[in-house]
């Protein structure tokens, strides 16, 4: 297994020569020079959840000058921002979506440099209530719809999206209705892949198609083998390293790369969560199942809902829980 510090500096670090000039083009010599990073090509980011109420103007006083705050320190720290697409907060009442206001906030971000993802286009969790009178075909269908609508509304803004967000549990999540869990039972695993991937490759060809799950087990392994031999085009893969069962440590994430870098494409680890208190029983499979009793830190804290549109420190991978690799984000509070 490749050490840490080799695969730094084969893949993120580089030798350079530098030659320090006079105006008139003559090199100089005997002079104190003073080199820093102003930027950076890995990508390192978070959730710019918060930065959407700022880009709209909906701020005055107190609350906006610390939210302007936060986003000084953000841009400080991060080049990459994920923006909120959960069906049912995007688009609570059918046909009324929160357009305007991403594409606001998704400006602010590359206004500043910033490359910007969407998160989620398809999730079974946060979907629009509205879609539990459907039958599973005319869920397909206007899950269809709605990838197309929002992919072509941003595209040369929002370039990378989470297409789709934790299918191996997709179908037999039972923890509450929901169309598109219906519509995955119906279509199975590898075709719900193909529906969202297919929409979101045709409203822009050039965009970045990430497969996200928080399962590193073997079933998202075998998910992500499925859904390349049938021909389904995936750029990116997308792992979760919440860390709600203990912290995973260098031996568990280089294993997990070892294991999912055989698919020959790029890893973005989207999402990380570092837990302070108390830890997830090891039998809890999906983090969607735990619920915090109450205690001194986080009383009824819901853990793997993360319904939550705030961000803190979180997906540190290529969007505070952490995401970032080659390409990654870093976000918190998003699912």
């Amino acid at each position: 297994m490749t050490s840490p510090e080799s695969a730094i500096r084969k893949h993120r670090a580089a030798d350079v020569e530098l030659t320090v000039r006079a105006q008139d083009g003559s090199p100089l010599a005997s002079h104190e020079v003073v080199v820093a990073q102003r930027n950076h090509a890995f990508r390192f980011g978070c959730t710019g959840f918060k930065a959407v109420e700022l880009a709209n103007g909906e701020l005055e006083g107190e609350a906006k000058e610390a939210t302007e705050r936060l986003n000084e320190k953000w841009l400080e720290l991060f080049n990459f921002a994920t923006l909120p697409f959960y069906w049912g907060r995007f688009e609570p009442e059918r046909g009324q979506p929160d357009t305007g206001r991403i594409l606001a906030a998704a400006r602010w971000f590359v206004d500043r440099g910033c490359l910007v993802k969407g998160h989620p286009l398809c999730w079974h969790t946060v979907t629009a209530d509205w879609l539990l009178t459907f039958s599973a075909a005319e869920v397909a269908e206007a899950q269809r719809a709605r990838i197309t609508r929002e992919v072509t509304d941003f595209a040369g803004l929002i370039d990378t999206w989470d297409v789709i967000n934790e299918v191996v549990i997709m179908p037999i999540f039972d923890k509450e209705e929901n169309g598109i869990t219906r519509m995955c039972r119906e279509l199975g695993r590898v075709e719900t892949v193909r529906l969202t991937f297919e929409a979101a490759r045709q409203a822009n060809p050039g965009a970045t198609l990430l497969l996200n799950d928080f399962d590193t087990s073997a079933d998202y392994e075998r998910l992500v083998e499925a859904c390349l031999g049938a021909g389904i085009a995936i750029d990116a893969l997308g792992i979760q390293s919440h860390m709600h069962q203990g912290y995973w440590g260098v031996e568990k994430t280089l294993d997990v790369l070892e294991r999912f870098a055989r698919f020959g494409l790029p890893i973005h680890f989207t999402e990380s969560t570092l837990v302070s208190g108390r830890l997830m029983p090891a039998e809890i499979v999906d983090l969607n199942d735990y619920r915090l009793p109450s205690g001194p830190l986080r009383p009824r804290v819901r853990h793997a809902r993360r319904r939550r549109s705030s961000p803190t420190t979180r997906r540190c991978c290529p969007t505070p829980r952490s995401r970032q690799s080659p390409g990654g984000d870093c976000r918190t509070e998003a699912g």
